[in-house]
C-alpha cells in the first residue's frame, strides 16, 4: 500500500479507448496481471501489496491500478483512521515508476498472468476505467473487509463469464485473522504488540478462506490453484506466474531493540522491588501509582474508544478493558489521595479483585493476548495490593 498520492498522473482519457478496441479487435497481446508485492518496514506496509497490472501493446500502454493509495497529509488523519473513516483511492500509475519505486525499497514484486479470454479482458478493462473515474474512485477502507487486496480480486470475479472455484487448502476455520496478523508481523514485535492491544475476541474467530484473502499472499497462493468452470470446458485462472522483481532484503543491522515482553518484565522487577521496599517502610509511593495508573488508563481510554466509537471490525469486544480501562485515569486522583494519606482505598481493593481474576483466568479466556500483557497486569496488581497492605500494618 502506497504512502503518498504520487501516482495519478496517467490522463484517465489515455485508457478510455482501451476497452472498446480490446472487445472489437479481439487483440491478444493485452495482458491483464495480478501483482503482488513483498512486505515494506512501515506498519501500513507490513503485510504486503496487490495491484493489477494492464499491458496492450499495440497502444503502448503499460499501467498499474492500484487500490492502496492515501495520504497522511489528509487533514485528522489519525483520528479518522481510528475511527475507521480512513478514504483510500485507486490510482494507475505507470508500470516503468512502479518497478523503479518498488526496487528502491527492496520490494519483491510476483506477477500472475491471467488466463482470460477476450471478452473477460475487455470487461475487467472497462470495470477498472469505470472505478478510476474520480466520483467513483475514492472508497472506505476496511482492513479486514475491503482493501487493496479484495479490490482487486473483486473486479476479476465480477469480469468472468463462468464460475471461479478456489483451491480447498487452506480450509474454513483454520485461521483467525490475529493468526495471519501474528504471521506478518513476525520480526516487528512492537508492531504485533500494538496490534494485539487494539483488536479484540473477534479477530480470534475462524474465518473462511475468502476472508483470509484480505493478505495479498493469500490471495496470490489462492489464485494460484483457482480454476475458471463453464457449461462447457474449465481453465486455470493464472496462466504464468513470474517473479518480475527480485530482491533479496538487506540484513538488518540496527541497533539491538528490546522486545515488549522484555520491557514489561524488567518493569515488573523495578515495580515488585519498590513495593516491597513501600510495604517494609509502610508507605505508599504515590509517585508510582500516578505514572503507572496514570498510564494504564491512558491505554484504557483508547482502547474503550475504539471498542464503542470505531467503525474497524474486531474492536468492539476487548477483554483487556479488564485491565486498561478509563477508571484507571478517572479515579487516579482519588487513589493518589489515598495513598498519600495512608487511607484505605476501596477502588484499589476493587481494582484488586478484577485483576486477580483476569491472571486466574487468563488461560481460558476467548481472546488471544500478547504474552506482555501477563506482567503489566501484574505490575498494577500488586500496586493495588500495596495500598490493603500497608493500611492494615498501620493499624
Amino acid at each position: 500500500m502506497k504512502r503518498f498520492f504520487l501516482y495519478t498522473l496517467l490522463s484517465f482519457f489515455l485508457l478510455l479507448p482501451s476497452a472498446g478496441q480490446a472487445s472489437a479487435n479481439s487483440n491478444d497481446s493485452i495482458r491483464l496481471s495480478l501483482l503482488t508485492c513483498a512486505p515494506g518496514e512501515e506498519i501500513y506496509s507490513l503485510f504486503g501489496h496487490t495491484a493489477i497490472r494492464y499491458e496492450n501493446p499495440s497502444q503502448g500502454i503499460d499501467v498499474v491500478f492500484n487500490y492502496g493509495l492515501f495520504s497522511f497529509n489528509t487533514p485528522n488523519f489519525i483520528f479518522r483512521f481510528s475511527l475507521g473513516e480512513t478514504d483510500y483511492q485507486l490510482g494507475v500509475t505507470d508500470y516503468e515508476r512502479f518497478v523503479a519505486e518498488y526496487t528502491f525499497y527492496g520490494r519483491s514484486v510476483w506477477q500472475q498472468t491471467l488466463n482470460l479470454t477476450n471478452e473477460e479482458k475487455a470487461k475487467l478493462i472497462q470495470l477498472l476505467q469505470e472505478n478510476y473515474r474520480p466520483e467513483n474512485r475514492v472508497y472506505r477502507y476496511n482492513f479486514f473487509y475491503d482493501n487493496c487486496a479484495t479490490r482487486p480480486r473483486n473486479k476479476i470475479e465480477e469480469s468472468i463469464a463462468g464460475k471461479v472455484v478456489y483451491p480447498i487448502a487452506p480450509l474454513d476455520g483454520s485461521r483467525t485473522f490475529r493468526d495471519i496478523v501474528h504471521q506478518y508481523c513476525k520480526g516487528h514485535p512492537w508492531a504485533r504488540f500494538g496490534i494485539d492491544l487494539c483488536i479484540g475476541r473477534e479477530a480470534d474467530q475462524p474465518i473462511t478462506q475468502r476472508q483470509m484473502m484480505f493478505a495479498p499472499f493469500y490471495l496470490m497462493d489462492a489464485f494460484d490453484g483457482t480454476y475458471i468452470f463453464t457449461d462447457t470446458y474449465f481453465r486455470p485462472l493464472v496462466k504464468t506466474k513470474e517473479k518480475i522483481i527480485d530482491v533479496t532484503p538487506e540484513p538488518d543491522e540496527s541497533d539491538w531493540t528490546p522486545t515488549p515482553l522484555q520491557c514489561s518484565l524488567l518493569l515488573f522487577i523495578l515495580t515488585a522491588a519498590a513495593t516491597i521496599y513501600g510495604i517494609r517502610r509502610r508507605t505508599g509511593l504515590w509517585g508510582i501509582d500516578l505514572v503507572l495508573f496514570g498510564m494504564a488508563g491512558i491505554a484504557g481510554c483508547i482502547l474503550a474508544f475504539l471498542a464503542l466509537f470505531s467503525q474497524h471490525p474486531a474492536v468492539s469486544s476487548n477483554f483487556l478493558l479488564l485491565v486498561f480501562h478509563p477508571g484507571q485515569l478517572l479515579f487516579l486522583p482519588y487513589i493518589v489521595y489515598c495513598v498519600r494519606k495512608g487511607k484505605k482505598c476501596w477502588y484499589l481493593t476493587l481494582n484488586l479483585v478484577v485483576l486477580t481474576l483476569f491472571i486466574v483466568l487468563f488461560p481460558v479466556i476467548p481472546q488471544r493476548f500478547d504474552f506482555a500483557v501477563v506482567p503489566l497486569a501484574l505490575i498494577l496488581l500488586i500496586r493495588s495490593a500495596s495500598n490493603p497492605i500497608v493500611t492494615s500494618k498501620k493499624k
